[in-house]
């Protein structure tokens, strides 16, 4: 009866065991990256009241007989199955998908090992977890080997420098720079013409915090390109209340000077009318009620000017018309009735260096000027002709500036990035509005002989024990590891469903335990009352 009471003891202390660890689980089911445990039991030691005994000729064997004294706790194991993925939001939250932890060095250099990848950076740049621990692996560019250092972040010193920009608009190469090294010089600057500034303001300004609009006036004349600038630089000043702009005066330069002509309007500044202004040719009074101008070519080069007009019918009724080096001809058949003809001339390889005129019928022809006896004429005054040339148009208006790579310069620091991320394979990366895409950093991985073995020593970090085998620092996604899921961290494994059937069976167990004991108490009482 004492041996009952010692086990119905020991099924007590296990059974109570157990329901700990079933506690502890059920309370960490929230908890992100949390490894659930198992309790498991084995018999203890056991009295030999009677051995066995071989079989003899005469007789057969025993079995031994032995009274067990209960149970104890055999084992509690940790399950290390990868669980759900949780999905957070959080750029710097990171989940392994497979094998491996996360290292943490604590303050006194201890390293331990999570899979809890709530992650920050502190004012000081280190990649730390939630318990201000710092995360290792490598600070800078992604070639280094796996290591098991701080990662800091850290960025290049930024030379101080001026907002700039540059566009080529019909085969001319602009640039507008700003004068002061500074963020505010990282401007949208665009222009724009109008006929409602007076003439004597050569330009309007309006200005926000990230765009200048200035308006030319259409009609007023720029001497030069230097005028051009001052002119819009008064204009950012006076908008501005009067004070230079925080940028700076603004520079628009041309890789070719040339283009911008001398007397060149605002509305050819900003146009991006890039054709020809064509030439005009006259026609002389004494033919005008014959003779009229249709249209001039854009290629048309007026080559011979002040010439007259020539007429010449044949014998066969077909006439010639010449203005200076431009000549045309309508046969007979043509001239039936009136129409138009194209004047070129015969020594341009350009087919649009040429007019359209207009002309009558032959009987028109005959009544005014080709009377009996007459198959020629010419005009009594010269033809004035001007020939065709590119526009002046530079085409400003057509697309907006936008200057950047202004900065005042300085140390770099995890504020001047716009973004930060990490990558499947553990490099950090941050958005510079200077630099671009920098890699800050790798976080580094451990992977295990025998991870079950490691040593929950809370705040879910494991350490190392005898029995896990050394860490084997990689990549993430190297030799078998994990690699990393960004903005995600690994829920708890706890299966809630198998605790509440392991706490039902954990009950069953102590209370049976316990009437083990109520029942040896029992049987005690009755031997001692034998002696009544």
């Amino acid at each position: 009866m004492v041996r009952s009471l010692y086990s119905g003891v020991a099924g007590l202390k296990t059974q109570q065991t157990k329901m700990d660890v079933i506690g502890n689980n059920i309370a960490n089911v929230g908890t992100y990256g949390y490894k659930s445990g198992r309790a498991t039991f084995k018999d203890v030691y056991y009295q030999t009241n009677v051995n066995a005994t071989a079989a003899t000729g005469n007789s057969g064997g025993t079995n031994a007989i032995q009274v067990g004294y209960g149970d104890s706790v055999g084992s509690i194991d940790i399950n290390t199955s990868t669980a759900a993925m949780s999905a957070t939001g959080y750029s710097l939250d990171v989940a392994i998908g497979g094998e491996g932890y996360f290292q943490v060095m604590d303050s006194d250099g201890k390293i331990f090992y999570t899979k809890a990848g709530m992650l920050d950076i502190d004012a000081e740049g280190n990649l730390v977890d939630v318990n201000g621990n710092f995360i290792l692996g490598s600070s800078g560019e992604s070639t280094q080997d796996p290591a098991s250092n701080r990662i800091q972040i850290s960025l290049p010193y930024l030379d101080a420098a001026t907002g700039t920009a540059s566009d080529t608009i019909n085969g001319i190469e602009y640039s507008i720079d700003a004068s002061n090294m500074t963020t505010k010089s990282n401007v949208n600057i665009t222009f724009v013409s109008s006929n409602a500034l007076p003439i004597g303001q050569p330009a309007s300004a309006e200005i926000s915090s990230s765009s200048i609009v200035v308006t030319l006036n259409a009609k007023e004349e720029f001497a030069s390109l230097d005028d051009f600038n001052v002119a819009i630089n008064e204009a950012i000043t006076a908008a501005n209340g009067g004070v230079e702009h925080p940028g700076g005066t603004f520079t628009v330069t041309m890789d070719d000077p040339t283009a911008f002509v001398e007397g060149i309007t605002g509305a050819e500044i900003v146009s991006s009318d890039f054709g020809y202004n064509s030439g005009t040719v006259s026609v002389p009074s004494d033919l005008k009620s014959l003779f009229s101008l249709v249209s001039v070519n854009d290629g048309f080069a007026g080559n011979t000017q002040d010439a007259n007009m020539q007429l010449q019918l044949d014998a066969e009724n077909n006439l010639t018309i010449k203005v200076g080096a431009y000549t045309a001809t309508v046969n007979a058949s043509q001239l039936g009735t009136a129409g138009t003809i194209v004047m070129r001339n015969p020594d341009s390889t350009d087919r649009t260096d040429s007019f359209v005129i207009s002309y009558p019928s032959l009987t028109s022809l005959q009544s005014h000027i080709f009377t009996t006896g007459i198959t020629s004429y010419t005009s009594a005054e010269p033809v004035a002709m001007t020939p065709s040339e590119p526009t002046k148009s530079l085409g400003l208006g057509s697309t907006p500036f936008r200057l950047d790579g202004g900065t005042e310069g300085g140390e770099q620091t995890v504020a001047n990035l716009t973004s930060i991320g990490i990558n499947d394979d553990g490099v950090i990366t941050g958005l510079h509005e200077v630099y671009g895409v920098v890699e800050l950093g790798r976080i580094d991985i451990a992977t295990f002989s025998n991870p079950a073995g490691l040593a929950q020593v809370g705040n879910t970090y494991f350490e190392v024990t005898l029995n896990s085998g050394d860490p084997i620092v990689v990549h993430p996604g190297d030799e078998g590891s994990g690699a990393l899921v960004a903005s995600t961290l690994e829920s708890s494994n706890v299966d809630l469903s198998n605790e509440f059937s392991d706490m039902i069976m954990t009950q069953r167990g102590f209370q049976a335990s316990s009437r083990v004991i109520t029942v040896s108490d029992t049987m005690l009482e009755e031997l001692i009352n034998l002696k009544r």
